[in-house]
């Protein structure tokens, strides 16, 4: 009753709850005649806008913090019409799944801020799609106003997102639109650029690459993907490659371990279901920002500790996860494969089985046989590794000891994934084969050309100083991105091609389900969709193959009839443990990926880079060598790693290993720095 007349201008209109009600069974004239109230609004942060005036006390935001997101960011006080609702923690509020609570408003209380005002539900129309963003692959919908995305809104997937979607999945929209948008293939001619038709780009490209391919060797050309890509840009871009005569050609851009490659029984996935991550009644979670990283994952296994099951984990820093956590180990990057190593020993001897040989000289500590005992108390057990684990340089041995510890255990393992395609880059053969470069390999050994997809080495890469070196010292570069970056600054070619809302295409999420979508709006200016420019490509350099019209064409090709499913092993053949503790006297890098800066998309989204997430990054380092340096929080210091060096703020962690340093990667701040783990050293500025 007491709720404010603002139809006509809500952003709920079209859409409310209250709206549908009143005019499905009230009467066409109020009967009140009090004096309505007025709640003044609060500024929640930049991606919900607020109207408390129509608030009606449902609580439903209220208990979205408390049973799904893990932290009640918003409560309510006071009793009768002086009850309202407000920020509880903060002054605003920062869940990474704080966009739910707008769908979960029956008004228009809580709305969203970047979509406010911009249109109306009836005026758009939706398309079906996929998030790129995690290797959830949460199902859209992408709402469209005159060929512009205007909004995504969630799918409901009961096997994947359920009814929810992260912020990053909902709000990244805004960087579809960015003005950093390449529209026009452009070269550079003496240092300048100039924008020219696609004719001329591409036979440019195809010229110089035979002219490479001829005058050297096809080795000389290296390819490198974004995870993030679809799945049949990855394999045209593999096909190219090989046709030219160079296996060189990587997606795992961030990897740093590649002595696992040939020793696969298959291709690394998590390992089961996730619907069947809610049956499971023990987890260890190895080397995973998993609120970040993964925001609807960790809402699942939320929901399982809550239920008595047990969720250990083992990392290298101690992030909040919001949930009932049963032991936790924290250890220098350099320390985690040996600690897992005590706990595969521990749980031998628990189980009264043999250990590898190798773990013979460990003696397991306090902590390690902790983990151990709530594992061996299970039965049905998963162990899980995150993008730490697969970045971390020993990730091929925590692979392994991850194996021993399933196979002692009567469990499972998989790999979290870090993006859209992780798995789907693998079955696309978007990985070198027998005398092919790695992405790592390709970057530290220079070659004469690259080809770069949806990629800006300058963020993607483990070891960003090298790879924008290896791009200045190469003939050709060739960027076939979305926007405009420091690609600008080593590249001679760009090529303007379409994020996943302007194509058609595939990805395969963690658990191995192919999902394909079209796309949703038509491609901006004069990009396209990359499958197409790499398929003329193809064309003018008069290789074989490349007769595509579709990407349902290009997708049969490479699965054909096949069930992927029996692609998909995670167990390691033939590789040995050699597990080293590394230095004990220097200073360790623990880098993460900031879940708004994973991506081109992302890094462009405005509303999301003015959130607490997005805040430049701080060099975090423990009290007692913060004392020992001599700086306080909030200090400028200078990082340096190998040759590079960044300045940055200083932060104080008191639950970080001692030793360590945590700074972000993937950002312009610390680009210039080097690998993303290693010996690093700090001083005041």
């Amino acid at each position: 009753i007491n709720h404010p007349l603002d139809c006509p201008i809500c952003d709920q209109g079209g859409e409310c709850q209250l709206q549908d009600l009143a005019v499905g069974y009230g009467k066409s004239a109020s009967r009140y005649t009090e004096e309505k109230r007025v709640v003044l609004n609060k500024n929640l942060g930049p991606l919900i806008s607020t109207d408390m005036t129509r608030c009606i006390h449902c609580t439903r935001c209220v208990r979205f913090g408390q049973e799904l997101a893990g932290v009640m960011e918003l409560g309510m006080i006071g009793r009768g019409e002086h009850a309202e609702i407000l920020a509880f923690v903060g002054k605003t509020v920062d869940s990474e799944l704080s966009g739910n609570m707008i769908d979960l408003c029956p008004v228009g209380a809580l709305t969203s801020k970047p979509f406010r005002y911009t249109a109306r539900n009836w005026e758009l129309s939706g398309r079906k799609s996929v998030s790129p963003h995690d290797s959830l692959g949460s199902n859209l919908i992408v709402q469209v106003k005159q060929n512009r995305v205007m909004r995504v809104l969630p799918l409901e997937s009961e096997e994947l997102n359920e009814c929810w979607l992260s912020d990053r999945d909902r709000f990244s929209y805004e960087g579809l639109n960015s003005e950093e948008r390449l529209q026009r293939p452009m070269l550079k001619e003496g240092g300048h650029w100039r924008e020219v038709d696609w004719q001329a780009a591409l036979e440019h490209v195809a010229r110089t690459l035979s002219e490479i391919r001829f005058k050297y060797v096809p080795q000389e050309i290296g390819a490198l993907a974004s995870p993030h890509s679809t799945f049949e840009e990855m394999a045209l871009l593999a096909k190219l490659m090989r046709a030219m005569g160079s296996d060189n050609v990587d997606f795992r851009l961030r990897q740093s371990d590649f002595s696992a490659d040939g020793k696969r029984a298959g291709v690394p996935w998590l390992g089961m279901k996730l619907a069947e991550l809610g049956a499971l009644d023990r987890v260890l979670v190895v080397g995973s920002f998993l609120r970040k990283d993964h925001p609807l994952v960790a809402s699942r296994l939320r929901q399982i500790a809550k239920r008595k099951s047990q969720v250990n984990v083992l990392h290298c820093a101690d992030d909040d996860l919001l949930m009932p956590i049963a032991n936790k180990v924290i250890v220098r990057p350099s320390e985690l494969p040996g600690t897992l190593a005590q706990v595969v020993k521990a749980v031998a001897e628990a189980r009264q089985k043999p250990a590898p040989a190798e773990l013979a000289a460990f003696s397991v500590g306090g902590e390690a046989r902790a983990i151990a005992a709530s594992l061996a108390s299970g039965q049905n057990v998963a162990v899980l590794l995150g993008n730490l684990a697969a970045q971390h340089p020993q990730g091929a041995q925590l692979q392994r000891l991850a194996q021993e510890l399933a196979a002692l255990l009567g469990g499972r393992f998989g790999f979290f994934g870090e993006a859209a395609n992780s798995v789907g880059g693998y079955l696309a053969g978007c990985v070198p084969s027998e005398g092919g470069l790695n992405a790592r390999t390709l970057l530290e050994q220079p070659r004469k050309a690259y080809l770069l997809l949806n990629t800006e080495p300058d963020f993607d890469c483990h070891d960003p100083r090298t790879a924008i070196k290896a791009m200045g010292a190469a003939d050709l570069v060739v960027a076939m991105a979305a926007y405009r970056s420091f690609a600008a600054d080593y590249a001679n070619v760009l090529l303007p091609v379409v994020p996943f809302t302007e194509t058609s295409g595939t990805y395969v999420n963690c658990e191995g389900r192919m999902q394909s979508f079209n796309g949703a709006v038509k491609p901006l200016g004069e990009a396209r969709p990359a499958w197409k420019v790499l398929r003329v490509l193809g064309n003018l350099m008069s290789l074989p193959g490349f007769e595509y019209e579709s990407t349902e064409a290009v997708r049969d090709e490479i699965c054909g009839t096949e069930d992927i499913a029996g692609r998909l092993d995670n167990r390691l053949n033939g590789l040995e443990l050699s597990l080293d503790s590394g230095s004990g006297e220097e200073l360790q890098r623990i880098a993460d990926v900031p879940i708004y800066f994973g991506d081109p998309i992302v890094r462009r989204a405005a509303s999301l880079q003015r959130t607490r997430d997005a805040l430049p990054p701080r060099a975090f380092v423990g009290p007692l060598l913060a004392q020992k340096l001599g700086v306080k929080a909030g200090d400028r210091v200078r990082v340096r790693q190998g040759e590079g060096e960044a300045i940055v703020e200083l932060g104080i962690d008191e639950h970080l290993p001692a030793g360590c340093v945590r700074l972000a990667a993937a950002h312009r701040h610390t680009a210039a720095l080097g690998p993303m783990f290693g010996p690093v050293s700090v001083e005041r500025t």
